[in-house]
């Protein structure tokens, strides 16, 4: 069978502020037929995004195509350019990127964009515009598609922004869709949705797919073949279940090693003794819709959080699981002050907080720290890492700018990135590697509650078990009480002393881990675990999901 898509020899280097020139992908060389699905594999910063991406003819600043050739059904795609390569993006072949905020316009509702891509890529007119968004919306597992569609960008979960992008991507029907991560921020119930939804493309469009993924059990169960990168390098590549059953290089056998479970011993717990830090009580909060009006109050949307009370003692970490869209990540920005406007009481070591957080003092902005999901967003894109650690650590400490510079570098040393990384700037970095950065500039400023919202999601199985070994260690040391936000509970059993479950805005379940994983009271929690369970243990193809009501093609 002749491929549909061809890489031969590509090579693709970037210069750095110091003008050296690096290679992020080294003759690379990837064949596929139409309608085949590649899964690309590989720790932070092996290349695999920058691979993919090639395909669209797409590269990050400062970086070139040094060598080789990328065809999709004969086009030389890195040939193409202005209107030729625009109707080629969107239309032939589409991108769903890792980080969805940036594909998505902060000022349009989520309704507007998808019906403005509907106007330019079919032939829909009218109303059949608008039912048309929603039945994209609805296929992607988005609840509510009607109330979702008036909201922006801002108001709705991570989960539910890649969701939305997931179903922009689909609306031209290409024939290639290159999929970068597109399921890191969606818990397991909605992720075998989505997953049931890249096959139905595959099927009903003949489109090739290549998915870029750190965790294997997504790429298990999805892709026929797989390419294993390392520095730059495809080091293996082959049919997958060849590759899972009998990996030919030692690299790849610890990447399938490094497979996360839930059957894991959690941390010990703090003393017994330990004071409370955090107190919640009685916590409710809405988004508002604007009334069109002048003069006329907001209207309240239904409850985002409706009586959410929990506490937590000095030292200790409370796992926040739930679906996307539960709530979790609004719990978090109303205690950090990322968002305000809430009822109830929020209390930190017996002082109140509340308010944006730049109504609040200095030193309660110190003491509340938050690592965002989403990393890119979270770090000022023209600033090195060098000046995004150094300010917090001035305005906090009053350190002297040599002393300031130390303290960043021993801070990455502490991330396990080298003081090289001072010089880049943060679309200069993985998304792990970002990541890293945003979790080392909230540890700098020593804070007594640190709020994870997603931080591993960006991180494959090697690095993430070596992030959770971090934070587990420095959590101990310095007797952090930390919220740790995820949709993986693997991760929520490896770092939790208890657990608290959402579901809909509401307390579904909250207990110590052991007994909310291995004796769950509540039947959500149950569904959770049970899918959970069949993610990560037996790795098996999960896309036995409920149908999805009509095909693509229709």
């Amino acid at each position: 069978m002749s491929a549909h898509v061809k890489i031969d020899g590509l090579t693709i280097t970037y210069r750095d502020d110091a003008g050296q020139e690096t290679a992020a992908v080294r003759d690379a060389t990837i064949e596929l037929p139409r309608g085949e699905t590649l899964g690309i594999v590989g720790e932070s910063g092996s290349g695999k995004s920058t691979l993919a991406r090639s395909l669209l003819a797409h590269a990050r600043a400062g970086a070139r195509f040094a060598a080789g050739s990328v065809h999709l059904g004969g086009t030389d795609v890195l040939a193409l350019a202005g209107r030729e390569l625009r109707r080629y993006r969107g239309g032939r072949a589409a991108m769903v990127p890792q980080n969805p905020l940036s594909s998505l316009t902060p000022h349009m509702t989520i309704g507007a964009q998808l019906e403005e891509l509907v106007r330019l890529h079919t032939q829909l007119s009218g109303k059949a515009v608008h039912a048309h968004a929603l039945s994209l919306m609805e296929r992607t597992g988005l609840p509510d598609p009607e109330l979702l569609a008036k909201r922006y960008p801002h108001e709705i979960s991570g989960g539910q922004r890649q969701r939305a992008v997931i179903a922009a991507a689909l609306i031209g029907k290409p024939e290639l869709i290159v999929l970068d991560e597109p399921t890191t921020a969606l818990d397991k119930t909605v992720e075998a949705r989505v997953l049931q939804l890249v096959a139905d493309v595959q099927r009903d469009l003949g489109a090739t797919l290549v998915y870029v993924s750190h965790d294997l059990n997504v790429i298990r169960a999805l892709c026929s073949r797989i390419a294993v990168m390392k520095d730059g390098s495809i080091i293996e590549q082959g049919e997958a279940a060849g590759i899972f059953n009998a990996p030919g290089n030692a690299y790849t056998r610890s990447l399938i090693q490094a497979i996360p479970r839930i059957d894991v011993d959690g941390p010990p717990p703090p003393p017994a003794q330990s004071p409370t830090r955090l107190e919640v009580r009685n916590l409710r909060f809405s988004y508002h819709r604007p009334s069109g009006f002048p003069f006329r109050k907001p209207r309240a949307m239904r409850p985002t959080l409706d009586d959410i009370s929990l506490s937590l003692r000095k030292g200790e970490t409370l796992g926040l699981v739930g679906e996307s869209g539960s709530g979790k990540s609004t719990v978090a920005s109303l205690i950090a002050g990322a968002v305000s406007g809430h009822e109830g009481r929020i209390m930190l070591g017996g002082e109140t907080v509340s308010g944006a957080a730049r109504t609040r003092s200095r030193d309660m902005r110190r003491r509340i720290q938050m690592v965002f999901q989403d990393p890119l967003s979270a770090l000022n894109p023209a600033h090195t890492v060098e000046e995004i650690l150094v300010r917090p650590l001035r305005l906090h400490f009053g350190l002297s700018p040599a002393a300031a510079r130390e303290k960043a570098a021993a801070a990455l040393h502490e991330m396990e990135l080298g003081p090289d990384f001072l010089s880049r700037r943060p679309r200069q970095l993985s998304g792990g590697q970002q990541q890293r950065v945003g979790f080392a500039r909230a540890l700098a400023a020593e804070p007594d509650l640190l709020i994870c919202d997603e931080v591993t999601s960006a991180l494959d199985v090697t690095i993430q078990a070596n992030m959770l070994s971090l934070f587990l260690k420095i959590q101990r040391e310095r007797a952090m009480t930390c919220i740790f936000i995820s949709h993986d509970l693997a991760v929520i059993a490896r770092v939790s002393h208890r657990i608290a479950v959402l579901e809909k805005g509401q307390l579904r379940e909250i207990g110590d881990r052991d007994s909310v994983l291995h004796s769950p009271a509540n039947a959500y929690t149950r569904r959770l675990l049970a899918a959970a369970d069949t993610h990560l243990r037996t790795g098996e193809d999960r896309t036995d999901a409920p149908p999805i009501p009509q095909s693509l093609s229709a």
